[in-house]
């Protein structure tokens, strides 16, 4: 036995009180034997050894820790092996740095019983735990439990510890001072993550795996160490940030273009519909329906010229039908997850039985990736992978035994990286290695675009080949609640471009519940509607015209924000910070804020407070009310906005989809800190294409500052190449000040001087 491996859970240089075995043995061997006492000494040692090694068994020593990035350290145990617990994590495999560095105190605990491995992290002080991904229950993860394996589990409960869709196998610590740290699980083996105050405990169904641990000076630090290790989202498209509609299913041409031709006849702001499963033929994947869709081409050029863009589902099943030109192609470019007997593998899913890619060989990637080329050549802007659990049908088998999924001892083949592996591995990556193929194949199909893929399954890490909703939830109030604190964990958790069916997918919707969700969706990062088959309608104007009214003030705030949103998001694929962010992050000394899941916080600089929100708790400081439409004022489902002292928040006028020039003019809301400043920033790009990437953007700088009775707002510095003032030439101030508003205007060359009454 070694006798360091209870360094595991503490360093060498923190003692233990336990002595390791070999030494009670040594003391065993040497002791003579001439009477009971020492006897029954002898025997007490011989006792402890055995209880020591029965105990102690399952513990593996770390082999190995060292410094991976500033405050990132990678801990590897004994007995790892990469081809039984390959990362489908991490952006890449990092480089040592050198050793850990000197007074670390983050040590985790690898154990290995019955061939499943766990670890877990030993925690002290007063902690407040988070992330987890995709979960239900509390924002704050203290005394909570989750599993990780993806599962297609539509009406799912609210109070914590089901299955869902996705799977993060991480844990963001805050404590007591503010600082921060944050374990990362590198597995995605069939988990169970518990965050108790006491210890952090990750028990998985497969082999030993690596953990990184990242210890800084706050959670936004530790959030940016998460994004070194697994990467950002790619800067999305601006028309993605717009509102999105869709329903299962708008089920013929015609109906697509009456919704987008009532949202302009209405003067709804909108850009994006969406086709669920409907357009397809006998739902099979990359086909269209020859009566329902007979000219997507047509349909699709009808929508860009109203300023829409159009997003299509395509799920992973593929029907088994030997007429059927997918399956034939999979079939010949042996491309199929097939049974430990070769066969393949076949599961119910909408269009019957369905055969599945096995998206673990690389050349199975590599096929499907080639199949978007003639579909997004219809005009198709986005792709919608759902289903992607893998989820099948298996309703034919005593319930006692559905899996809802591929058998857990399904063979996956692997290739390249990959080792050949268990669907019990490759399960909760089976969606993130899909979202890689989708991606690859709209990025080589429209290589000047920047690409949109929403996924419903994931895992740690796939932020970036994808964004994601919060699966299929209920039209009822405490899902509505509970989509903030949902969001909130997956922004905590790495994943930035998220949010819920808004209104609820599941049951039908009043007017009262759908203008609640709306008057606060709007500020979440994705925002979209969407209903079930069966349900009522759930479009804006759908609930009467008081409610529609209500809609549009939602969604022409939405579209005011879009370039403080645009720039929030800028920053998130620069970074890997949340868009969305809870209200702690305003003061993580102050203890009072860290359960508060009902407010959060749009960036740094505005604070969100739905309407629902009952004895919000909020952050200290100056936080002065912004409005940005009239009527919101007086309407009780808008969610009250604060903008922060010391900033400037950049905002358009009001347009119906992002086509239509967002500057005319620049508005800035400035809110002075207690010192008369204030300071801001605007990102903006031709908003779509990869020019930025060679300086084709421009990063503006603003400022402001009280000098006696005048506040001078100034352009304080430019980055980029884009000749901005061609887009931006007058600028409009609304100067928020003691609950009063004062109003400039000027230029961007010659900044804005207010004149404040300070009576």
């Amino acid at each position: 036995m070694n006798t360091h491996h209870y360094t595991a859970s503490m360093p060498p240089e923190r003692g233990t009180s336990i002595a390791p075995a070999n030494v009670l043995w040594q003391e065993a061997a040497c002791s003579t034997w001439p009477c009971p006492m020492l006897l029954m000494k002898g025997l007490l040692a011989l006792v402890w050894i055995f209880c020591v090694l029965y105990v102690d068994a399952a513990t593996v020593p770390i082999q190995k820790s060292s410094r991976v990035g500033e405050g990132i350290v990678e801990f590897i145990p004994q007995g790892f092996d990469p081809s039984q617990t390959p990362s489908l994590i991490l952006k890449e495999e990092p480089v040592s740095l050198g050793k850990t560095p000197t007074g670390w105190t983050l040590y985790p605990e690898f154990t290995f019983t019955a061939n499943k491995a766990s670890a877990s992290l030993q925690l002290t002080g007063e902690i407040s735990l988070y992330g987890g991904g995709e979960v239900t229950g509390p924002l704050l993860r203290n005394g909570q439990y989750i599993k990780l394996w993806n599962t297609d589990t539509g009406a799912y409960g609210v109070d914590g510890g089901k299955r869902l869709y996705q799977s993060h196998p991480w844990v963001l610590g805050v404590r007591r001072d503010g600082t921060a740290f944050g374990i990362l699980f590198d597995t995605s083996w069939k988990s169970e993550l518990t965050t108790n105050s006491n210890k952090i405990e990750l028990n998985t169904e497969g082999a030993l795996f690596r953990i990184y641990i990242i210890d800084r000076a706050s959670p936004k630090e530790v959030l940016k160490g998460l994004a070194e290790l697994t990467g950002t989202i790619q800067m999305p498209a601006r028309w993605t940030l717009g509102y999105h509609q869709c329903r299962f299913s708008y089920g013929t041409e015609e109906r697509v273009r009456e919704i987008a031709d009532t949202f302009r006849a209405k003067n709804l702001p909108c850009d994006v519909i969406w086709m669920d499963i409907d357009y397809m033929d006998g739902y099979r994947v990359f086909t269209f329906h020859p009566q329902n869709f007979p000219d997507p081409r047509a349909l699709n050029d009808d929508l860009h010229k109203k300023g829409f863009h159009a997003v299509y589902m395509i799920d992973p099943g593929v029907k088994a039908d030997n007429n059927y030109s997918v399956y034939q192609s999979g079939k010949s470019n042996d491309v199929w997850v097939k049974r430990s007997n070769g066969q393949e593998y076949q599961g119910k899913v909408w269009p019957g039985y369905c055969t599945f890619p096995d998206f673990t060989m690389p050349k199975a990637r590599e096929w499907w990736a080639q199949l978007y080329k003639d579909f997004l050549a219809k005009g198709i802007d986005g792709v919608w992978n759902d289903m992607n659990e893998p989820a099948v049908n298996d309703d034919d088998i005593p319930e006692n035994q559905r899996l809802g999924t591929m058998p857990y001892d399904t063979p996956h083949r692997g290739g390249g990286n990959l080792p050949a592996g268990s669907h019990l591995l490759y399960h909760n990556a089976y969606g993130r290695l899909m979202v890689e193929a989708s991606l690859n194949g709209i990025l080589a199909a429209n290589p000047e675009k920047r690409p949109f893929l929403l996924t419903r399954a994931n895992l740690l890490g796939g932020q970036r080949y994808a964004a994601t909703w919060t699966g299929d939830n209920w039209a009822g109030w405490e899902h509505l609640k509970l989509s903030v604190p949902m969001s909130l964990s997956l922004g905590l958790s790495g994943q930035p471009f998220s949010g819920p069916d808004i209104g609820g997918f599941l049951n039908n919707t009043d007017g009262d519940l759908w203008a609640h969700w709306l008057g606060f969706g709007v500020f979440l990062p994705f925002v979209r509607g969407h209903a079930c088959a069966g349900t009522n309608d759930k479009e804006p104007w759908a609930f009467g015209a008081e409610i529609e009214k209500t809609s549009r003030i939602a969604l022409e705030r939405r579209y005011r924000l879009l370039p403080y949103i645009y720039t929030l998001f800028y920053e998130a694929h620069q970074t890997g910070l949340p868009v969305m962010a809870p209200v702690f992050f305003a003061n993580p000394q102050d203890l009072r804020l860290r359960n508060e899941e009902q407010a959060f916080l749009l960036g740094d600089n505005l604070l969100v407070i739905p309407a629902f929100a009952e004895n919000p708790t909020l952050p200290f400081g100056i936080w002065e009310n912004l409005n940005l439409i009239d009527g919101e004022q007086s309407d009780k489902y808008q969610a009250k906005l604060k903008i922060k002292g010391g900033s400037i928040i950049p905002a358009g006028k009001i347009i119906r989809n992002t086509n239509e020039k967002s500057f005319d003019p620049l508005s800035l809301f400035v809110c002075l800190d207690e010192s008369g400043k204030a300071a801001g920033q605007l990102y903006w790009d031709a908003g779509d294409g990869w020019d930025f990437l060679c300086g084709d953007y421009s990063l503006l700088t603003f400022s402001a500052e009280k000098t006696a009775n005048t506040v001078k707002i100034n352009l304080l510095s430019k980055q980029g190449n884009r000749k901005i003032e061609k887009e931006i030439d007058k600028i409009k101030v609304e100067l928020l000040l003691n609950g009063k508003v004062y109003t400039g205007s000027g230029s961007l060359k010659n900044g804005v001087n207010i004149s404040i009454n300070l009576i």
